[in-house]
């Protein structure tokens, strides 16, 4: 029977094989069929400590049976209120900047920038009406970059075939050139010239550009692009959508640079992947300028979903994790078994420029047919499925994002596909 089911990022017309999952563990994704696959992209991203972690799926039954969902307009509940404070508390913090102090729920990734978004233009809105500036409305943006699939977020992301039938939806924007390797002067340049503009906010992906490539450049830059825009008073707003909660090293990205975002979006791993939440934090000052008598002045964004209560127990006991058990220590030997076995593949005359950051690795497979649109990333995706993994790469750029509960048997599995992809389909030097 052909299923009625469609599917994201998926063209049925290929009738490409759809694996059906049955049941998860630990990195394993259990099959129907009896097969198992290793989850070497923590499935798009989302899950940290393992497939179905014990503490967060018993908060997640505990709560399912005391309080499911509540409209959080004007009403709150525990588990949201406890999330709240503790992302507070693990947030990046400085000395010399300004605390995040104030959590706004949402319920996935884009969403959770689309509010960025709109607190920044809603702030600078909000300062015109009581006479401390212009209205500001320009949004600038690193070149590659991948915000989410919402047309505020599509449209601060790179253009191409995968939005370019929205084009006429998408509001223009400010493109930074990326800091690539001797590049990096070039973008900041760039940067300081287009905040002389006076735009209202840059949107970066602190670190590591994910869907644009897995592309890295140092905490040094990052440090400076946040300085260039306090120096304009242009608000900063860091999507750590994809960076947070250990992928790069650190919990957030930021920590790296010591730099405290006026605005930043979290998600992904916040439920510790079990369920979708999502969360846009703010400065004191971000927060007071909507903060009004005047009802028209009020942050209008809600989903009928905000705050879901089972989806906060579940962020809530990820949080638990994070402070009570060792998941830095965790990250770090995953990491090094990561760097050392990358630095091997790199040997393979097949590859190119390997680059590693936390957790996330990836690699360039040399191939005639490298294009995101070429037929080679399906190929290679049906490959690593033959071998029981799961892998999507970008084109010709193969990464790894894996849980940080993957051991060192499913590691050199990993690998060794790796390498048995290389010998099948790149060209040899």
């Amino acid at each position: 029977m052909t299923s009625p089911v469609w599917h994201p990022f998926t063209q049925h017309g290929l009738n490409e094989p759809i694996p059906h999952v049955v049941r998860a563990e630990g990195a394993l994704l259990h099959l129907a069929d009896g097969g198992t696959l290793i989850d070497a992209i923590s499935s798009w991203w989302v899950t940290t400590h393992g497939h179905c972690h014990p503490r967060i799926a018993a908060a997640i039954a505990a709560q399912a049976g005391q309080l499911d969902q509540l409209i959080f307009a004007g009403y709150t509940h525990a588990p949201a209120e406890d999330v709240a404070r503790g992302l507070i508390d693990l947030a990046p913090h400085a000395p010399d900047q300004p605390s995040l102090a104030h959590v706004f729920y949402s319920d996935s990734g884009s969403t959770a920038v689309e509010v960025a978004l709109k607190m920044a233009l809603g702030y600078w809105h909000n300062r015109a009406l009581d006479g401390l500036g212009d209205a500001r409305s320009r949004i600038l943006v690193l070149d590659h970059s991948y915000h989410g699939d919402t047309i505020g977020t599509m449209s601060i992301g790179e253009r191409g075939v995968y939005n370019a039938a929205w084009t006429p939806l998408l509001f223009d924007v400010g493109t930074i050139p990326f800091p690539a390797p001797g590049q990096e002067q070039a973008c900041l340049d760039a940067l300081d010239a287009a905040c002389r503009e006076k735009p209202a906010a840059f949107v970066v992906e602190p670190l590591i550009l994910g869907a644009g490539g897995m592309l890295v450049y140092p905490p040094a830059i990052l440090r400076e692009m946040a300085a260039i825009c306090r120096r304009h008073d242009v608000l900063f707003i860091a999507d750590e959508v994809m960076t947070g909660w250990g992928r790069t090293g650190t919990l957030f990205a930021c920590e790296q640079a010591g730099v405290v975002p006026d605005i930043m979006a979290a998600a992904k791993g916040i439920t510790g992947g079990a369920i979708p939440l999502a969360v846009t934090l703010a400065t004191a000052p971000i927060f007071e300028a909507h903060r009004s008598t005047d009802r028209a002045r009020l942050f209008y964004h809600s989903s009928s979903y905000t705050a879901n209560a089972i989806a906060c127990a579940a962020a809530a006991a990820n949080l638990a994790i994070w402070r009570e058990e060792d998941v830095l220590g965790r990250i770090a030997m995953l990491a090094n078994g990561i760097a050392t076995r990358l630095a091997d593949l790199a040997q393979h005359s097949a590859f190119a420029n390997p680059r590693k950051l936390g957790t996330i690795a990836a690699i360039d497979l040399i191939a005639p047919d490298a294009g995101y649109l070429s037929d080679l990333a399906p190929r290679l995706r049906a490959f690593f499925l033959e071998r029981g993994i799961l892998l999507r790469p970008l084109g010709n750029s193969i990464y790894l994002m894996p849980p940080y509960c993957l051991d060192e048997t499913q590691l050199d599995h990993i690998f060794a596909a790796l390498i048995a992809a290389g010998d099948r389909f790149g060209v040899k030097a």
